[in-house]
């Protein structure tokens, strides 16, 4: 496939004071990700023994913090609506995912992350039983209530770009087994958008105009037909080259702050409330750089951005109030869907376990009622 021209930098953090590099694309620092074309980069480094210091006009700071998700059933329709649901993502229900090692452990320690590739092989819904034998019955008993109703998972790694990796894969494979030239040719408008909209906040093109292009190229070579069109065991292996993955999931976060930044006035109560800080500084610190989590802001924001709905489903250890168990699920419906009859179920579905995703496979025979997973 294609490959981008990429330069990567990896020294100890404790051990530098000054870096001083010649025009360089990308720099990755530990955890943190990095992007310049001035001759010099500067840069503060999060998850290090010290601060970094470096000189440049353009810099990107990297704190990390830990960002939470809410169960909810609703779908959401427009503004009003979203900004209800968003609220009530942060009630008392996530109490039942308090426990994250419950959850987590079978396979998700952060020092495990690294043996994921970014995007994994499709596997049947009994190899998420099997991590959980010894685990809550609850979660046991959910994950057959899922085996009705979805047929595989695909992993990617947990490393804090997993909603975003999901995203890309899920779409790109949805339209290169649809071959969907209307839906691609609907995303382009709402990219070129996106650009403008990024244009008019002040960001300079050259911080973001790689990441776009790279998308756009994506869409046009899975359209078969083309000198440039490419198989599904290609669009997998771009999913796990480091320089083709990592552009997309960029491109995702820039119009994700876009969004938010756009909109500060409607998503300002929602950042304050998750974060203590300005909507700025969140897109600054929580959105832009690579590895920070996503919550239900950055997905609600994505969704309307690109007009692509979005399904999650929980995995948790909650349970109904008269002791049943049911499998909730949350539709991330664009705002500006003016009917609802035009939000039919959305073709990427993701599977939510506290701090990471996946991707879920429906069976195309079965339908999802609002808060249960049935036949």
């Amino acid at each position: 496939g294609k490959k981008r021209n990429v330069s990567y930098l990896f020294c100890p953090s404790n051990q530098i004071d000054e870096i001083l590099v010649s025009p360089i694309s990308e720099i990755l620092l530990n955890k943190a990700f990095f992007f310049s074309s001035s001759s010099t980069l500067s840069v503060t480094i999060a998850e290090c023994s010290q601060s970094l210091e470096f000189r440049s006009e353009d810099q990107i700071l990297v704190p990390r913090i830990d960002l939470r998700f809410q169960n909810q059933n609703d779908t959401v329709k427009d503004e009003a609506e979203v900004a209800a649901s968003i609220s009530a993502m942060k009630g008392e229900e996530w109490g039942n995912c308090s426990s994250v090692e419950d959850v987590m452990e079978p396979s998700f320690q952060e020092e495990e992350a690294a043996k994921v590739p970014y995007v994994g092989d499709k596997e049947p819904l009994s190899s998420l039983s099997a991590e959980y034998q010894a685990g809550s019955p609850i979660l046991l008993e959910k994950i057959k209530i899922l085996d009705n109703q979805y047929i595989a998972i695909r992993r990617t790694r947990g490393d804090g770009n997993c909603f975003f990796r999901s995203f890309m894969f899920s779409y790109l494979e949805h339209i290169l087994e649809s071959q969907d030239r209307a839906e691609v040719d609907r995303i382009k408008v709402n990219v070129e958008k996106c650009r403008k909209t990024l244009q008019n906040l002040g960001y300079t093109d050259f911080t973001f105009e790689d990441f776009f292009a790279l998308f756009l190229e994506q869409l046009d070579d899975i359209l078969q037909g083309g000198e440039e069109s490419i198989s599904y065991e290609e669009l997998v292996n771009r999913s796990r080259d480091q320089s083709v993955s990592d552009y997309i999931v960029m491109f995702f976060r820039f119009v994700t702050a876009g969004e938010i930044r756009t909109r500060a006035e409607f998503f300002e109560p929602f950042v304050t409330g998750l974060s203590n800080s300005t909507v700025d500084q969140f897109c600054k610190s929580s959105v832009e750089p690579m590895g920070e989590e996503s919550d239900h802001i950055h997905i609600t924001a994505l969704s309307d951005a690109l007009g692509v709905a979005i399904r999650v489903v929980y995995l948790d250890r909650s349970s109904c109030d008269n002791g049943g168990v049911t499998v909730n699920h949350h539709d991330f419906v664009p705002v500006d869907t003016k009917e609802k009859e035009e939000a039919s179920a959305p073709f990427i579905t993701l599977l939510y376990r506290p701090g990471h995703y996946d991707i879920l496979y429906p069976k195309s025979s079965c339908k999802v009622s609002s808060g249960n997973v049935e036949n």
